[in-house]
């Protein structure tokens, strides 16, 4: 087809002026119907962020949008009528052609490199292969979806980035909130429990009643004040920033024995130094939340938990002895229990060049593995 008979079928198929469009095959000339094509599908096509593509039984491509052009940096009238493997080099064409010889019905996808006009360096892309529907008038179409990983990483950076930066908002709020705390509402809980004392030592004692509540409003204050300086303590960990993981570890897990009675067991709590502050801040955000989902769901009675320093990487995990329960189908909702806070164990994780894992059955117990590289 030659250069401007190219340009009035591309305008005419894009404008809906025309019926069919008949191209070259290794069998003779195919005609290919445009009667699903209306003028609003084209549209749609044309603003799609992904290349699309259609191609013959034989890999010409029949039509692509304007993103493919772009991803290949050429003219879409020159990208029409041409074989789609000319855009891939000899070991990406090795690997798709037998998609395309025999795509399956509920499609499928590989990696590949799209080479571009210019000789640039390769795009990397994937490619979702899918047949079209034939009928009668047309022979069998095979659809792609040409994706940029290019922009799906920078998407998946953005992401990450702006997640972090949630992260550091939420550290700052919980600061801020532990400030208030620790100032105002601690001090407050003091001054009454001192003022509740002298009430109940300026009481008579002939006013036993009396003196007993008073006694025992002074009790409930102290366990009021004890509580507000847990959470405070939970909101900003002091000692994590003085002390170091290792003494904040052993605080959190003797404090959750005793409020909760599981029996907890540290093994192999040592490090020969300090870890940068991102990292021992993450882990002991991860700890807190796995006690707490141990405390909300296991229904364990024992928890071990072991932080080691394998070489350049720190490994953290915890293990309970609770029902367990299937880590492959996580409750999407926040309504229901278990998805929420292992999702934000792996942002805090990921957070700092880490990964967690999740080894659990029903009936099995739990095991919680987080491994850092330094």
């Amino acid at each position: 087809m030659r250069l401007a008979e190219a340009e009035a079928t591309l305008h005419a198929i894009r404008t809906g002026e025309v019926d069919a469009v008949v191209v070259a095959g290794k069998t003779g000339p195919q005609v290919f119907t445009l009667e699903g094509a209306d003028h609003a599908y084209r549209i749609l096509i044309e603003s799609m962020h992904e290349g699309a593509v259609t191609l013959t039984a034989d890999a010409t491509i029949l039509y692509a949008n304007q993103c493919f052009a772009r991803m290949v940096k050429c003219p879409l009238e020159q990208v029409t009528g041409r074989l789609f493997h000319r855009f891939l080099d000899a070991e990406d064409q090795a690997l798709i052609r037998p998609l395309l010889k025999q795509p399956d019905k509920s499609g499928s996808k590989i990696q590949a490199r799209l080479l571009k006009a210019d000789n640039a360096s390769p795009l990397p892309v994937q490619i979702s292969i899918r047949p079209l529907a034939n009928n009668n008038s047309n022979p069998a179409t095979i659809g792609l979806v040409v994706t940029d990983q290019t922009a799906v990483r920078r998407s998946e950076e953005m992401l990450r980035a702006l997640t972090q930066r949630v992260v550091e908002v939420q550290e700052a709020e919980r600061g801020r909130i532990a400030l208030e705390l620790h100032d105002h509402i601690t001090q407050l809980l003091c001054a009454i429990l001192i003022r509740s004392q002298t009430l109940a030592d300026q009481l008579p004692a002939r006013a036993g009643a009396a003196k007993n509540e008073a006694l025992k409003l002074r009790e409930l204050l102290g366990e009021a004040a004890d509580e507000v300086e847990r959470i405070s303590r939970g909101l900003r960990p002091g000692l994590l920033e003085h002390l170091g993981l290792v003494a904040v570890l052993h605080d959190a897990v003797a404090e959750f024995a005793k409020r909760t009675g599981v029996i907890v067991k540290l093994a192999g709590v040592e490090l020969p130094a300090r870890l940068p502050a991102p990292t021992e801040l993450a882990l002991y955000r991860i700890i807190q939340e796995a006690l707490k989902n141990v405390e909300r769901h296991a229904r364990a009675r024992r928890v071990t938990v072991q932080l080691q320093k394998p070489g350049a990487v720190v490994q953290l995990s915890i293990k309970d002895d609770g029902i367990g329960f299937d880590p492959d189908h996580l409750p999407a909702s926040p309504k229901v229990k278990g998805g929420l806070g292992l999702l934000g164990m792996r942002e805090r994780a990921a957070h700092v060049g880490g990964r967690l894992t999740v080894i659990s059955a029903r009936g099995a117990g739990t095991e919680i593995v987080i491994r850092i590289p330094l």
